[in-house]
């Protein structure tokens, strides 16, 4: 059994991969189910004039994401006509859906999506993580931050999965070595975890930090027996993969870390609707 339901194509600002191959990479892999979920910024959803945001130099610093949006849904739902024996999934990376509602409300009415990662590359009003040089900032205040506005994410039913929990330690420790204790932020994360459960939520095994200096999936198990704890009963693994080549790497992995984390079912969306699958 191997899914993979977290996949980037070339209508993501940072990935340079046609959506044909991704599909045909999935095909090659006999993969039970594939879901592309293409970069979508809820707080870039519109132009530049609709946000108050400092400018910035960064090539990924754009707007217009409704275009994006668009562009990448409508292939993926072609695709699916054209690939009909691939169980291919129509998703979307939602970013910070709390910071414009109007966009997640637009987002939130469309049939066509079965799958909606629900993520935070960004706080207000500061730039995505990964631009940031971590030695200017006070960590445990902004990690602190990142966690509750996770924890308010996570109140609000407007995605499937939530995404790569630990995602800021990509950068922090994994690019920059800075050491994180993240038993500072267990009870807000706990927290985010009743939201999730509450809310029939799923948790996100992200494995694209085995492949990087990270080294570890996102978040790491002891988080993932947290989640059951605060009674998560649904997980999805994605490799984060914006190649064709890393489809699917890591998901084996993923997949023991559920299992010891005590979950017997991994699950994909299809019409925003879990589907499980025994590990």
């Amino acid at each position: 059994m191997l899914i993979d339901l977290h996949t980037h194509t070339s209508f993501s600002p940072d990935s340079d991969e046609p959506m044909k191959n991704m599909i045909e990479r999935a095909i090659e892999l006999n993969l039970d189910a594939y879901a592309i979920t293409d970069h979508c910024e809820a707080d870039r959803f519109f132009s530049r004039d609709n946000y108050k945001r400092p400018q910035t130099d960064h090539e990924y610093d754009i707007y217009n994401y409704n275009i994006v949006y668009e562009n990448s849904v409508s292939a993926i739902c072609k695709a699916k006509e054209l690939y009909p024996k691939l169980n291919l999934l129509c998703g979307i990376e939602w970013g910070q859906a709390l910071y414009d509602m109007k966009a997640t409300e637009i987002m939130c009415n469309d049939k066509r999506l079965d799958f909606v990662i629900g993520s935070l590359h960004e706080l207000e009003d500061m730039p995505d993580f990964a631009f940031i040089d971590y030695s200017q900032f006070d960590i445990d205040n902004l990690l602190r931050k990142y966690f509750e506005e996770i924890a308010r994410l996570c109140e609000k039913p407007v995605f499937d999965t939530l995404a790569h929990l630990t995602y800021t330690l990509r950068y922090i420790e994994g690019e920059q070595k800075i050491k994180v204790d993240m038993n500072r932020y267990k009870d807000i994360i706990a927290q985010a975890f009743k939201s999730l459960a509450y809310n029939g939520r799923a948790l996100e095994i992200n494995t694209s930090g085995l492949r990087q200096g990270y080294g570890k999936t996102f978040p790491t198990l002891d988080f993932i027996k947290l989640f059951k704890e605060m009674g998560g009963e649904i997980i999805t693994i994605g490799s984060d993969s914006h190649r064709a080549c890393d489809i699917g790497k890591g998901i084996a992995e993923g997949i023991e870390i559920a299992k010891q984390a005590g979950f017997r079912y991994c699950a994909y969306f299809k019409e925003r609707k879990p589907n499980f699958i025994k590990l």
